[in-house]
């Protein structure tokens, strides 16, 4: 297999592909929506919610937290989570600079 060379892209390239990486299965898009339509943080009970085994919840919130738009406080034996409202506010500027950028070119091809 070969590498995925991403440092040959910019910063920005690789950010906005990887937010896409996270938008790109159903799970991690439901545990955002419960999140959103909760508006609280949640503590353990999304297996019941989501419908997937704990170690696959576990596996997408790991996902959605390296990316920063949750994030989790320990209370007891449990973490907590929710969304990470100011870099969620960021990732919504970047990803609407990449996809309004058919509105700032004039010129029609092909």
């Amino acid at each position: 297999m070969g590498l995925a060379k991403t440092e040959m892209f910019t910063d920005q390239q690789n950010e906005i592909a990887l937010f896409a990486k996270v938008f790109g299965h159903p799970a991690r898009v439901s545990i955002l929506q419960h999140l959103f339509e909760i508006d609280s943080c949640v503590c353990g009970d999304l297996v019941n919610e989501i419908g997937l085994a704990q170690p696959t919840i576990s596996q997408h919130l790991k996902e959605l937290k390296h990316l920063g738009l949750i994030k989790g406080n320990v209370e007891g034996t449990s973490v907590c989570y929710c969304i990470h409202k100011e870099n969620w506010t960021a990732m919504k500027t970047v990803m609407t600079e990449f996809l309004n950028q058919d509105l700032t070119k004039k010129q029609d091809c092909c």
